[in-house]
């Protein structure tokens, strides 16, 4: 039987109250940690993120009576750095802590809008109207309150379409955006509320509340309205969002990572980590603990209060995202786009003598190359082989691959075969040679329909005089050879979900998942039926077993086999987002996979790139294009480095010559 969990209610925090707490002890244990020459700051730390906020300023008290000191200004005085802004915000009252990091967001020169954003958005009205009084307290100015919202259970029924309608008309509706509109609706009515609202609105649009505020807002107070959804959808998943973006890419925003810890682990941290793990793939305890070091870390780490990698159930909040997003995933139909589209006015003779005259004589005319080859859709570049062909005698694969080199020779070329023909090419180089591309096998049979599949088994066929499933035969085995042949059959069932079995085989997956027979199950699940209906036995699955099916598979299974497995679950889910994912990792880090790159861009770039490039801005905060940019930026730099150095070696030894003959 499936299990109940959304009326359930856990406290989602990370720092409870000590139990025998004792004030006077603790005041005096801090004193003798700060007394003398250096401080004990494994002391410090044990003691200060083991209690509670509202403990903390007993003992803040206790030791201003019983030393005659204030507590802050030791701490103050005696730790550095980021440390020292930890535990000293540790110590503030949430209203003085955001009072303080409001005052340092505005004070000086430049403002830091993401940090008012981020606590003007997600405070609810007791705190906000704290954290004005506090700051009138410390700093003796007036803090403006922004509105007041309706208490989170107040919900006007007979306003939800009517809220919905006048967001619409204020901007898809109309020819600019009446920002006042979304400041009233936005800031006033309750949290319920406007979560029936933004579902109603997605029936007018016909798209969601957030793509309509990036398309007809801007600059803060786009991200400000953003922040606001964000907050009213969930606030534990805005800020898992806002702790990845502190601490992913170059650099860590101690700012950012700091308050936020301070400020929620006594409130949702639970709910957090799990919406970190669940969005993200990673635990925030191993990212905290990868970009951050010495006591600042351990405290850190105690502030988040686990590591959800070994972890398998959800809490509260977290399971019920999760159980949406897999409704919203199997609710939405997404539109998709790719880059590439058919060429007007295209003229198949036209462009062969022009890929001709750019490859004849001295030199190659690489620019024309790519301008035609990227500016014409796959069918149209068949076209143009076959009139190269016919017009001018020659095959004009031969031509470009004897014309151009590396990685634009392996781009343009992928690009002018057919998808099928491209499919089965990087089938065979991820099998030939010593040791296999597990990663691109996947990727390929995962990701592709069942009319792309049998193509490109017809193509390998037809190019290697050897099938396909014999290859993948010959080059894997065990489970994860299984399950490639399974994929490789195309034989994926199609159509909607069917509600009934979805929920039998959720029931299957979650009363077996610690059997033996569970990987064999799970197999034939995901490689059997189609994405739609899995969509719906992941939802289902949530909810009879309170378990993410991802961690399942992370903990139950293990190497390539586990890698397919969650593969398929990621492709079902979003295969977009599965794309942006593997396009990210083939661009960081030191070394760019240049094959996955050309292999993903190549055979997405008239399906679904459109998305793609959208779900990674989403996640990495900066555009695909500009990614691409500073890789190959990077890629030059490393080559003139190597360059630079073989000219210094070189200059080297023929001065070492020069003075041998001195």
């Amino acid at each position: 039987m499936c299990k109940i969990f959304f009326s359930c209610c856990l406290d989602g925090c990370t720092i409870a109250d000590q139990p025998d707490f004792d004030v006077g002890s603790d005041a005096e244990a801090l004193y003798n940690a700060m007394k003398g020459f250096g401080s004990d700051k494994e002391a410090i730390l044990d003691l200060i993120t083991s209690r509670s906020n509202a403990q903390r300023q007993k003992i803040r008290a206790a030791y201003k009576s019983q030393y005659g000191k204030d507590l802050i200004d030791d701490l103050k005085y005696e730790l550095t750095g980021k440390f020292e802004r930890l535990i000293v915000g540790l110590m503030r009252t949430p209203a003085y802590h955001d009072a303080k990091e409001i005052k340092d967001a505005i004070k000086g020169a430049g403002t830091d809008e993401k940090c008012l954003i981020e606590i003007l958005a997600s405070r609810t009205n007791e705190q906000i109207h704290n954290l004005v009084a506090a700051y009138k307290d410390a700093y003796g100015r007036d803090l403006e309150e922004d509105g007041t919202r309706e208490e989170d259970d107040v919900v006007s029924e007979d306003l939800v379409e009517q809220d919905a309608q006048d967001l619409y008309d204020a901007g898809e509706a109309q020819w600019g955006t009446d920002e006042a509109k979304f400041i009233m609706l936005l800031g006033n009515r309750s949290v319920t509320h406007l979560q029936l609202v933004f579902d109603e609105y997605e029936k007018i649009a016909e798209k969601s509340i957030e793509d309509s505020i990036k398309s007809e807002l801007s600059g803060d107070f786009e991200r400000l309205m953003l922040a606001v959804v964000q907050c009213i959808r969930s606030k534990p998943m805005f800020f898992a969002k806002c702790l990845y973006k502190s601490m992913k890419g170059l650099g860590t925003a101690d700012n950012t990572l700091i308050r936020i810890m301070v400020s929620r682990s006594e409130t949702d941290m639970l709910d957090i980590r799990e919406c970190f793990r669940l969005r993200y793939e990673k635990s925030l305890y191993n990212m905290i603990q990868d970009d951050t070091s010495g006591e600042y870390k351990r405290t850190l780490l105690k502030l988040c209060g686990g590591d959800d990698d070994i972890a398998g159930e959800f809490f509260p909040e977290a399971a019920q995202i999760a159980y949406k997003m897999w409704e919203t995933s199997s609710m939405t139909k997404v539109q998709l786009r790719g880059t590439v589209r058919p060429y007007q006015n295209f003229d198949p003779a036209s462009d062969a003598k022009s890929l001709r005259k750019a490859m004849k004589g001295f030199g190659t005319d690489e620019d024309t190359i790519i301008d035609i080859v990227t500016q014409r859709s796959n069918a149209q570049r068949q076209e143009i082989r076959r009139i190269f062909k016919s017009l001018l005698g020659r095959d004009l694969m031969a031509d470009l691959k004897s014309e151009l080199s590396k990685n634009l020779e392996r781009l343009i070329l992928g690009l002018m075969m057919s998808p099928a023909e491209f499919d089965a090419k990087m089938m065979k180089k991820a099998m030939e040679g010593a040791g296999t591309d597990e990663h691109s096998l996947i990727e390929i049979l995962v990701t592709r329909s069942n009319q792309e599949i049998q193509e490109m088994c017809a193509a390998y066929k037809n190019a290697y005089k050897k099938s396909l499933e014999d290859a993948i035969a010959s080059e894997t085995s065990g489970k994860f050879k299984r399950i490639l042949i399974s994929l490789a059959q195309g034989a994926r069932e199609e159509g909607p979900a069917d509600m009934a079995r979805a929920l039998e085989d959720a029931q299957v997956n979650a009363c077996n998942s610690e059997s033996d027979d569970m990987e064999d199950k799970f197999m034939s699940i995901l490689c059997t039926r189609s994405f739609p209906h899995l969509r719906r036995v992941f939802q289902e699955f949530v909810r009879c077993s309170n378990k993410d099916i991802e961690q399942i598979i992370k903990k139950e299974m293990s190497g390539d086999f586990k890698n397919a497995m969650f593969a398929i679950v990621r492709s079902v889910k979003n295969q977009p987002s599965y794309f942006a994912d593997r396009l990210y990792k083939a661009m960081k880090g030191l070394g760019t996979d240049d094959r996955a790159l050309i292999r993903i861009m190549v055979s997405r770039s008239e399906i679904d790139l459109f998305n793609i490039r959208k779900e990674f801005k989403e996640t990495h905060e900066a555009s695909l294009h500009e990614f691409i940019q500073v890789e190959m930026l990077v890629v030059s730099c490393v080559f003139l480095l190597i360059h630079t150095a073989c000219i210094c070696a070189c200059v080297t030894l023929v001065r070492s010559d020069e003075k041998r003959v001195v």
